[in-house]
């Protein structure tokens, strides 16, 4: 992979909350900067109906080498000046396995735009985070990033064992495939998406660089079957702690409970460090390592180095609402931070850690006040076969006659949080809900939001990524 590798790569959190703004701030720092790629084509349309201030969503667009989906993305989104504050945002099409030529363009442009801005005014690598879970915008997202130049792909919350084969035939502008997770498939099931480059930008099919990917992994096992029994291997690994923010790996075994409802881990959840280091590819650990000493020891475990995400979370530079980051960096310095890691809030089944934050879903009395609506974004749902054998989808935080109806148990509705619209909410992309109210938020970060005080200069009240960065590698 080359001698240049990063020490220090920067967690790709949730929705736009590790935007284009703070990766490249870390980027342009020397390290490696990850941008988000979750829902990047809803962020889009949503940026411009606020009016696009600064205009770097268009500067952006204007680069994108498929002028007409540009044009035709600013015709149907852009709002001069912006919306009003009560007004819905005009929605894009929800995802499925075939979308159509609109959202396709939609989500090429999406990544594009952000990749785009992280990269510019710097030389420095910049990387792009997805969840392998979520699967149809999977494809276009790639090339969209891979169109504006992405070094780096990192992918996590399953097992992506076709994706380096996937860059590979996207940088040779080949069409491309995978297969879906869907629930009652049988063998004989051929369930997919497709994408073809040809198809998407015509006669002008750009050429793009490959990526390196890397797997965002939380076992040993899971690590050799990546790079020893893939036909074309990953480049190297993330090897995420359960300590880390957003979705966790779920504990091995039969799921145990905290006396508190936390999922506890145990040995098993430990990956073996020398197997991993023993496979020759580069890797970073993940959770807990925001601090020079922890970094020091996954180097001497044979690391390449440490990915943090929480340090990162809360500094100016991040997307997530300026208020939000004042009352968590107050929690902070008066010993009040504190995250749950829920077992039941994800639609997705896997464990998610969320801030205790007054005002958001994280309270019983908002949650149950929330009215459940129907999924209008449909990032996190299930695929499942029908009774008629066709491909279709549901989601247990959607209103749950409509849950059942579609064949899902009482059992999986309980607990479970609208993630999709909370964390746009988080990041000021919040939908108005149907009765007027707006769409509460739901804030996740990873167990050392406790510490997060520490990157404070003296006399400040907010930090910058620059004083992480100085912080966790002195003198760099």
């Amino acid at each position: 992979m080359g001698q240049d590798l990063p020490v220090l790569i920067q967690g790709g959190m949730g929705v736009a909350v590790s935007d284009w703004r703070l990766a490249g701030a870390v980027s342009a720092a020397g390290h490696l900067g990850v941008v988000s790629g979750t829902a990047l084509d809803v962020v889009l349309v949503r940026r411009l109906q606020l009016g696009d201030p600064g205009g770097h969503v268009r500067r952006a667009l204007d680069a994108l080498p498929m002028r007409g989906a540009a044009e035709g993305i600013l015709d149907r989104y852009y709002i001069p000046g912006g919306k009003q504050s009560d007004q819905r945002f005009k929605m894009s099409s929800i995802r499925r396995e075939k979308p159509s030529r609109n959202l396709e363009d939609l989500i090429i442009a999406g990544n594009f735009v952000e990749v785009f801005l992280a990269k510019e005014g710097h030389d420095g690598p910049v990387g792009i985070n997805f969840l392998e879970k979520i699967q149809s915008p999977t494809l276009p997202s790639l090339y969209g990033a891979m169109l504006a130049g992405v070094d780096f792909v990192l992918m996590g919350a399953g097992i992506p064992r076709t994706m380096p084969a996937v860059l590979n035939n996207l940088a040779e502008g080949r069409s491309v495939d995978m297969r879906l997770d869907v629930r009652g498939a049988t063998k004989d099931d051929d369930f997919k998406t497709e994408f073809d480059p040809a198809a998407a930008m015509g006669e002008h099919l750009a050429p793009v660089k490959r990526p390196k990917f890397l797997a965002i992994v939380s076992s040993h096992v899971l690590a050799i079957m990546l790079a020893t029994k893939i036909d074309v291997p990953v480049d190297g690994f993330i090897v995420e702690a359960p300590t880390a923010g957003g979705h966790n790996a779920p504990p091995r075994g039969k799921l145990q409970l905290t006396d508190g409802g936390e999922p506890i881990y145990g040995a098993r959840d430990v990956p073996d460090f020398g197997v991993i280091a023993d496979l020759g590819l580069p890797f970073w650990l993940a959770g807990g390592n925001a601090d020079p000493k922890r970094i020091t020891e996954a180097l001497d475990l044979g690391a390449t180095g440490v990915q943090v995400g929480t340090a990162f979370a809360f500094c100016e530079e991040s997307g997530f609402d300026p208020e939000v980051k004042r009352q968590v960096i107050e929690m902070a310095r008066s010993g009040d931070a504190r995250v749950f890691t829920d077992p039941l809030a994800s639609p997705s089944g896997f464990p998610f850690k969320v801030v205790q934050l007054d005002g958001t879903l994280s309270n019983d009395d908002v949650y149950t006040s929330r009215e459940r609506q129907k999924c209008d974004l449909g990032f996190l749902r299930t695929a499942y076969k029908g009774s008629d054998g066709k491909f279709t989808w549901r989601c247990p935080s959607e209103p749950v006659a409509v849950f059942l109806r579609k064949g899902g148990s009482v059992e999986e509705v309980e607990g479970r949080k609208c993630l999709c619209n909370s964390l746009l909410a988080n990041v000021g992309l919040g939908q108005i809900q149907e009765d007027g109210n707006p769409e509460p938020m739901l804030i996740t970060s990873g167990d050392e939001i406790s510490q997060i005080s520490r990157f404070i200069p003296d006399g400040a009240d907010t930090y910058t990524a620059r004083d992480v960065i100085n912080f966790l590698l002195p003198g760099s």
